[in-house]
């Protein structure tokens, strides 16, 4: 095990490099920009709908009010994700343009809307038809996203653009630039879709949508829900966020079944697909990537080794909402052997035996969006619109995978119980253990601001949180905050020091190019590092002020050279 695990750790790399794609994070990003959407629309839909499951049904006109937010927001996500993923897209590019030739961000999300519109409407009168404007549209938004920014750089960077005399303001000038790469765009997607429809019949958008329908088939089966969940947990294994690579790919899909469900249920059919976000959330990544959710509750109540019960302890409360980070670097899981194979098996199990109670026992399959950080039990009951196999499935799960894990962890628990008593220090390490810098108040500490980063917000957190109660006892005026990976960008100049959370460590040498470019220190951090920082204020405080102090030395170091060449 050990040598296929060093085998699996030289592709690392190459995995990383995938997971920087930019038209994979992209997508990823655009989503995430887009979840406030998502999470306003689903609470009317629960508001909607779940009081039929105790016999109550609003009348048909409080309905129609009801769902109206839902229709004209989550109704309408195709044309947002468009405008979302091509600004992402944008900022992507402009890291490789010169500072003084950038690309218009607002006005590629402009572009991408209306290239979105021309894929996939139609006119009717009196406004739009709307049957592509939502999550049936998707994969178009990412096309006119893609196509809109390429169209951008070219024009952009071969300058192919109306210049002005340098007697016209800057945003009078911007508007000519971005004029012709503009027209271009839209002129491109507006052929596209012009010569699909003389050859097919239909939009663009119905093209595409029927054209994958056998790979979104194929998707929701056993083999293919395997092949996604399996291949989340195996990133996450080697050190890479799973997600990042995996869920870009099956981004439309998943919305796609879920707005398909709800209609089904609506239509008083069975809400059938299995592959939606609840299944990823609640299901397959039950307490985080690996569906870790009762490990550490395993490791607090079972384990005899003192460090294995205090990770457990440290850690049971943030796994219980999904963030896993602190058991899988705390104990640690990930690049371990002996958690190798729960960990890929666990999630796929759980996908399996949700899909065979869908399948062969009728129950209704996610029909609700609840956010990523409900607890996994929670959101599956209520997810599934409080279906009555839906409670005994939970406890199913959580039954199943304690007996996916306990032999593997029985193991690590003797292997670690024997280290302690040969007094080995097997101790998670933290930085305030190490050289000590003495902190003390200093009213004369010029203010900064701190801002971590992790995948979804949620890791990030915890590092923000114990750097926030650090730098109140000792009275140090440094602000945290945290943050997710990819709506940082317009932010980021607002601080002085982003530190990256070890799930996108890998992202460092892309965002170096915008922290450079602002002048603003960035580090990335260790697993093992991270999480002692999340659970030692002193040692987060000591940890940042330590980077900050020698900054500002390197900054003074470098204006004594000026003024000594001067």
């Amino acid at each position: 095990m050990n040598n296929l695990i060093a085998q699996i750790e030289r592709m690392k790399p190459f995995f990383e490099k995938m997971s920087r794609n930019k038209y994979l994070r992209a997508v990823k990003d655009g989503f995430i920009a887009a979840m406030p959407v998502v999470l306003f629309s689903s609470i009317f839909m629960l508001i909607a709908y779940v009081p039929n499951i105790f016999g109550f049904y609003w009348s048909e006109s409080v309905e129609v009010l009801i769902v109206k937010p839902y229709n004209y927001s989550m109704g309408v996500l195709g044309l947002l994700v468009a405008g979302t993923t091509a600004k992402s897209l944008t900022d992507s590019f402009n890291r490789d343009l010169p500072k003084n030739n950038q690309i218009n961000n607002i006005s590629t999300m402009l572009a991408a809307i209306v290239g979105f519109l021309l894929l996939s409407s139609d006119p009717i009168e009196g406004g739009f038809a709307s049957a592509y404007l939502g999550t049936t549209g998707l994969l178009s938004a990412f096309v006119s996203a893609f196509i809109v920014v390429n169209v951008y750089n070219i024009f952009i960077k071969n300058n192919i653009t109306i210049k002005m005399p340098e007697e016209v303001p800057p945003n009078i000038s911007q508007t000519f630039k971005d004029l012709l790469p503009f027209a271009a765009s839209s002129l491109l997607l507006f052929i596209i879709d012009t010569l699909m429809r003389s050859i097919v019949g239909a939009s663009f958008a119905q093209t595409v949508i029927e054209m994958f329908q056998p790979l979104f088939t194929a998707a929701d089966g056993y083999l293919g829900l395997a092949l996604i969940y399996g291949a989340m947990s195996f990133f996450w294994f080697i050190g890479i966020h799973g997600p990042s690579i995996v869920e870009p790919a099956v981004s439309a899909i998943i919305y796609l079944n879920l707005d398909a469900n709800l209609r089904l249920l609506q239509s008083g059919e069975q809400a059938i697909h299995a592959l939606t976000p609840g299944l990823q959330y609640f299901v397959a990544t039950l307490g985080g990537t690996g569906a870790t959710f009762v490990v550490p509750y395993m490791f607090m109540l079972m384990g005899k080794s003192k460090q294995n019960k205090a990770i457990g302890k440290a850690s049971f409360i943030p796994t219980s909402f999904g963030v896993n980070e602190p058991i899988l670097f705390g104990a640690p899981i990930v690049l371990n052997p002996i958690f190798f194979v729960p960990f890929i098996l666990a999630p796929i199990l759980n996908v399996w035996v949700f899909k065979a109670f869908v399948d062969f026992l009728g129950m209704n399959s996610f029909v609700y969006f609840l956010p990523w950080t409900a607890p996994g039990p929670i959101g599956l009951i209520f997810g599934t619109g409080l279906a009555p196999l839906a409670f005994v499935l939970a406890a199913l799960l959580l039954v199943m995978d304690i007996l996916i894990y306990y032999p593997f962890f029985k193991v690590y628990d003797k292997e670690q119980l024997e280290k302690e008593q040969e007094n080995v220090d097997v101790e998670t390490h933290s930085l305030s253990e190490n050289e000590d810098l003495v902190i003390e108040t200093n009213k004369n500490y010029d203010e900064k601001n701190v801002l971590v980063l992790c995948a979804g917000g949620g890791t990030s957190g915890l590092l923000a949180n114990a750097l926030a109660k650090g730098a109140k006892e000792y009275n140090v005026p440094i602000n945290s905050a945290a943050g997710s990976y990819g709506a940082h960008y317009d932010i980021m100049k607002d601080y002085d020091l982003i530190i990256l959370a070890p799930q996108v460590a890998s992202n460092y040498q892309d965002i170096k190019k915008d922290t450079d470019r602002l002048d603003i220190k960035l580090v990335k951090t260790q697993g093992k590092e991270y999480i002692s920082l999340t659970k030692d204020p002193k040692g987060a405080l000591n940890f940042v002020m330590t980077i900050l102090d020698k900054n500002k030395e390197e900054e003074q170091q470098h204006e004594e050279v000026i003024r000594g060449g001067i």
